[in-house]
């Protein structure tokens, strides 16, 4: 049966081929990127591309009014999206940090909170985050901001588990390892990647459509590698 899934950061890496595959297996699939053309350009029947940038509050209305008018429900929301700040500690600035946790935070809070009043049965909010976030992990130098985020929202996660435990919903983190990305390029230039951004792709797509069934407020480390 086809489900209703959005998907946030669908530009590239793991979002643009999550898009794919759950349009491949016949579901409908709202794609939210900053740039929509790439999702657009691929022609996919049953997928929306809008242009949706997390940090700004008007944008979240245009998510609500696509929802209201074109779907009953909603299935699945994945918040992929993410922001990546490599940058020495004593210059990051308050603005610095504005600029990643408004993405990387306020976003998935905001996104999750738009989206639950539309998910009726047995929804499932996965939320990607980094195993830089995971306490007692490996630390890099350079990405306090970015990692320091993606901690928020594994704690995040735990807690709306136990404020929504009464009703239907499930909600899980998944903190990954090394992805072959564009977003790993640019923190570790020159890393080569044991994953690809498909495999992790197909990964995530099987963790949404079936993870709740196991899982509910839980932190999964989906990593094989160090970083």
């Amino acid at each position: 049966m086809s489900k209703n899934i959005i998907i946030t950061g669908t530009s590239r890496g793991i979002g643009f081929e999550l898009v794919q595959l759950f349009a491949k297996a016949g579901h409908n699939v709202l794609a939210l990127s900053r740039n929509s053309k790439p999702i657009e350009a691929l022609q996919l029947k049953n997928v929306a591309s809008l242009s949706f940038d997390l940090s700004e509050n008007n944008d979240y209305k245009k998510v609500e009014t696509y929802i209201s008018s074109n779907w009953n429900q909603v299935d699945v929301l994945i918040n992929n999206a993410g922001t990546l700040l490599n940058k020495p500690f004593s210059e990051t600035t308050i603005e610095d940090f504005e600029y990643v946790y408004k993405t990387n935070v306020f976003g998935v809070s905001e996104m999750t909170r738009i989206v639950i009043p539309f998910m009726k049965q047995k929804g499932h909010v996965v939320t990607i985050s980094s195993m830089g976030g995971v306490q007692g992990s490996m630390k890099f130098p350079g990405l306090a901001a970015y990692s320091s985020s993606k901690a928020a929202v594994i704690t995040l996660t735990e807690l709306l588990a136990e404020e929504y435990k009464e009703t239907d919903l499930s909600f899980n983190v998944l903190a990954l390892g090394a992805v072959q990305t564009e977003m790993l390029e640019e923190a570790f230039p020159g890393y080569q990647a044991p994953t690809t951004a498909l495999e992790m792709a197909e990964y995530i797509f099987d963790f949404a459509l079936n993870g709740h069934k196991y899982y509910n407020g839980k932190l999964l480390q989906v990593s094989n590698s160090t970083p």
